[in-house]
């Protein structure tokens, strides 16, 4: 019997493998800065680039190495509204100068921007908690979810990233080495079309279903759903506009809570929407938000229905000593603020759509780049091997990572197997930043040998 054609996948990549500094690999001397930071903190150490690159200054989408080098920053979205925005300097400068205590004590500076941020959310998630990091934010959102639930069930999606606690490491899968998912969390396939005779919409809600058994075979009731909702860490996978919807509604049927980890897609970012959840017209119960929400002052937050925290409060106390502290407050607000009278968002789908038509004019010509994804200035751009979309090639990504580098633009890596460039460059980008990009893009993969 002739044997079937089996094709044959890469191993899963681990996303900070695709551009993180190997020191192990390195050949040479180390220079003095590198070789001080490696004996300062070990192991954890995660750099970037073969050659990390020691940062002096930023501006806007422009970031300046000690050597002078600039770099256009694709990579980075916490500064979201661009590298030292001079309204987010102003307002913490202005407010650590007069007052910075934690929230034991009234403030109408933290409470103004509580109002302007929940007037962004539906009307029933009247409560924000404020932390100190995306990782915290998860973390309560999970057990508020647990309290709420009565289960102990966990469903993400299977590159997922939500933070580095103890609970979100165990339903972190892209941060895990070597150990596996614990058995109370069960994981999802992105949602794309690949492979799948029915519409995305239906073929996501068939696997949230089938994992919801899952766990019921394995003794867990449902707890929450949790998804980052671009599927950033997956690869970026955005449409069509409201594929979530039945997913959602199959959790709640199920007694499980949606919870919308807008960490990465929040503030603007995909363009059509302020939120990512929102792009899919659904209704979480909790919102988790950090990274952009201050502009790079670390701060991070939920939102979730009254009733939702009153019964977790029931049980268990909650306080941040730095979480919701006034200069974190003064930073949002000068966010939110910038994001309206800049049209921020307005932008972001313009320059978006910008570079997904450049990119297309890019990949008739290259057949490395097996689709662009993504909304607004959230993309993510799938590399394959020539001329074989279903054949993934981390190799061609970390070569492109590094290329786009020595030509002084910085972008990271996404997906199962490491070969999506993820797009995320501040809001305010120009159009001649986006078309700078795009050509230094086209320029690395001509200059990359043929597969």
């Amino acid at each position: 019997m002739a044997k079937k054609n089996v094709k044959v996948l890469p191993a899963a990549r681990q996303i900070l493998d695709m551009n993180a500094f190997d020191a192990g690999a390195h050949t040479g001397a180390l220079n003095p800065l590198l070789e001080r930071r490696i004996a300062n903190v070990g192991a954890s150490a995660v750099l970037f680039y073969r050659e990390p690159i020691e940062v002096v200054s930023a501006s806007g989408s422009w970031m300046t190495a000690a050597d002078g080098k600039r770099y256009l920053d694709f990579y980075n979205n916490v500064p979201s509204v661009g590298h030292t925005h001079p309204r987010v300097v102003a307002a913490v400068t202005d407010q650590i100068g007069r007052l910075n205590i934690n929230t034991r004590y009234l403030n109408s500076v933290v409470d103004l921007y509580l109002d302007a941020l929940k007037a962004r959310f539906p009307a029933s998630l009247s409560n924000v908690v404020l932390s100190c990091s995306g990782s915290e934010a998860n973390d309560l959102a999970l057990r508020i979810a647990a309290a709420t639930s009565g289960g102990t069930g966990i469903i993400v999606s299977e590159n997922a990233y939500h933070g580095n606690t103890s609970i979100i490491s165990d339903i972190s899968p892209s941060a895990l080495k070597r150990r596996g998912l614990p058995d109370h969390v069960v994981t999802v396939a992105a949602p794309s079309n690949a492979g799948q005779s029915d519409s995305i919409e239906n073929a996501f809600a068939a696997d949230i279903k089938r994992a919801i058994a899952e766990l019921g075979r394995r003794g867990h009731k449902l707890s929450a759903f949790i998804c980052d909702s671009i599927f950033s860490s997956d690869g970026v996978y955005a449409d069509p506009p409201g594929f979530l919807r039945k997913a959602i509604e199959t959790v709640h049927k199920a007694g499980g809570l949606y919870i919308a980890d807008e960490v990465q897609p929040g503030f603007a970012r995909t363009g059509d929407a302020f939120w990512g959840f929102a792009r899919h017209d659904v209704m979480p119960d909790v919102v988790t938000m950090g990274k952009p929400m201050g502009n790079g002052f670390p701060m991070a937050g939920l939102v979730t229905r009254p009733e939702l925290l009153e019964r977790f409060c029931e049980d268990t106390g909650y306080f941040s000593t730095f979480g919701g502290n006034p200069v974190a407050a003064a930073a949002g607000m000068a966010v939110l603020n910038v994001i309206d009278e800049e049209q921020l968002q307005e932008n972001a789908l313009r320059q978006g759509n910008h570079i997904k038509e450049r990119l297309r004019d890019v990949a008739a010509k290259d057949d490395r780049i097996a689709e662009v994804r993504g909304a607004g200035l959230f993309l993510g751009i799938e590399l394959c091997r020539s001329g074989k979309r279903d054949q993934p090639d981390a190799e061609v990504a970390s070569s492109v990572i590094n290329g786009l580098k020595d030509r002084g633009v910085l972008i990271g890596a996404a997906g199962k197997f490491g070969n999506t460039l993820k797009v995320r460059p501040p809001l305010s980008l120009s159009e001649e930043e986006a078309d700078i990009f795009v050509d230094r893009l086209a320029d690395t993969l001509s200059a990359l040998p043929a597969a």
